[in-house]
């Protein structure tokens, strides 16, 4: 079987895919690829391919999608199928740019927990009745990775390219999935993906926001399995 390489979003560690992992790896054998260590998505993606399989399927969410795009465009030739959760292939916007100034300072004097809780965390889920618990591993997952992985995330995000066209230029198998509510990255960015990769599948999870993986673990996995056989 095709290996799946699984990339997190920003602040998120295997713990997200925790559902994934446990539903599909008696399948297909999956590999989790931390994305902490440097402070722009070019470093980030090649990190990935020093160490991942010779060809393997690609999922990533979030930021894990903005880094498994740059994958696919530097090593189109190794990615068998891709699939694109909850995520944006545009450069960052000015507007969001200079929004993270504050919010990287905030965290560098110590308000890591602060930001996560206020800012951010308040835009990732739908209601439902696990988006309590849902949080509290979001918190979590903030917490273990610490202050300055969130400030080089914040970095690679804010100086990433636009990957249009090597969306256009890949012809495999490709889901393109997000949450119905998803506030940080709308529906419309996915319709866009859909219209830009010629091989691809668009499913759009409801009761689901920005983590449908923790959200809606089940209908996530049908839709990854469906991806992964075809």
């Amino acid at each position: 079987m095709t290996p799946l390489v699984l990339i997190p979003g920003m602040m998120c560690d295997a713990r997200l895919f925790g559902p994934q992992i446990n539903g599909l790896s008696h399948r297909w054998p999956i590999l989790h690829a931390p994305i902490n260590d440097h402070d722009t998505v070019d470093a980030l993606a090649e990190d990935v391919l020093r160490w991942a399989p010779d060809r393997f399927a690609l999922g990533g969410l979030s930021m894990g999608g903005i880094v498994a795009m740059e994958v696919l465009r530097q090593a189109p030739d190794r990615v068998e199928r891709l699939a694109l959760l909850d995520t944006n292939p545009k450069a960052e916007a000015d507007e969001i740019k200079v929004r993270r100034e504050p919010q990287i300072a905030r965290v560098e004097g110590g308000e890591l927990r602060t930001i996560m809780r206020d800012e951010m965390k308040p835009n990732y889920l739908s209601d439902g009745p696990n988006r309590g618990a849902i949080l509290d591993l979001c918190m979590a997952m903030a917490e273990a990775l610490g202050p300055e992985v969130f400030v080089r995330q914040s970095r690679a995000l804010q100086s990433r390219p636009d990957q249009q066209d090597t969306l256009r230029a890949f012809t495999g198998p490709a889901l393109v999935l997000c949450g119905k509510d998803d506030a940080l990255c709308p529906v419309h960015r996915h319709e866009l993906m859909h219209d830009l990769l010629p091989n691809s599948t668009l499913e759009v999870i409801d009761g689901a926001g920005h983590l449908p993986t923790l959200e809606q673990p089940e209908i996530t996995n049908a839709a990854l399995i469906r991806w992964l056989e075809a």
